[in-house]
């Protein structure tokens, strides 16, 4: 594995739903918090807070926090490109850039998540790269599971810790 890049990884899967509604579940703080996140906020670069099914613009300020973590687990951010369709990329605290993209192959939509400057360290390769790796390959997964299904696989209780769920 000496030749393994830990800088970067990429997930992907098939959604079967439509681009634009995929696309608002990334760029809307309602979108996000129907499947990733219990709290989402997003200001625009003037300060002002976005509305729950605003979009997102490039340059927008982020505040996240997830099911099954306290409030001490808050990651603050930037979206640093957008293009209101099938592209989102925003930074991702010490853990890299993230570039979400959705693609059109075979007939089906494809979520491509792509996290990249991961530190080549130590910590990087197993907070960040296996971590998150582990992380988004879930959210991902419930992401698919919602828009296809309606059923939301993620631990929304504190209590349960060490969960693949949350």
């Amino acid at each position: 594995m000496s030749n393994y890049d830990w800088r970067q990884f990429c997930v992907r899967i098939n959604v079967n739903a439509p681009a634009e509604r995929i696309y608002r579940c990334w760029s809307t703080r309602e979108g996000m918090e129907f499947w990733f996140l219990r709290f989402c906020e997003y200001k625009a670069p003037d300060g002002r807070l976005r509305a729950g099914n605003e979009p997102v613009g490039k340059d927008d300020s982020y505040t996240w926090r997830w099911h099954g973590w306290s409030d001490d687990t808050t990651e603050f951010g930037r979206i640093l490109d957008c293009n209101g369709r099938d592209f989102l990329k925003f930074s991702f605290g010490n853990a890299g850039d993230c570039s979400m993209r959705i693609r059109f192959e075979q007939q089906q939509h494809i979520v491509e998540l792509l996290q990249e400057n991961i530190p080549d360290t130590d910590e990087g390769k197993r907070v960040w790269h296996l971590g998150c790796k582990t992380g988004w390959t879930f959210y991902l997964a419930n992401l698919k599971s919602l828009l296809e299904g309606g059923i939301d696989l993620r631990n929304k209780d504190v209590n349960l810790q060490q969960m693949l769920n949350s």
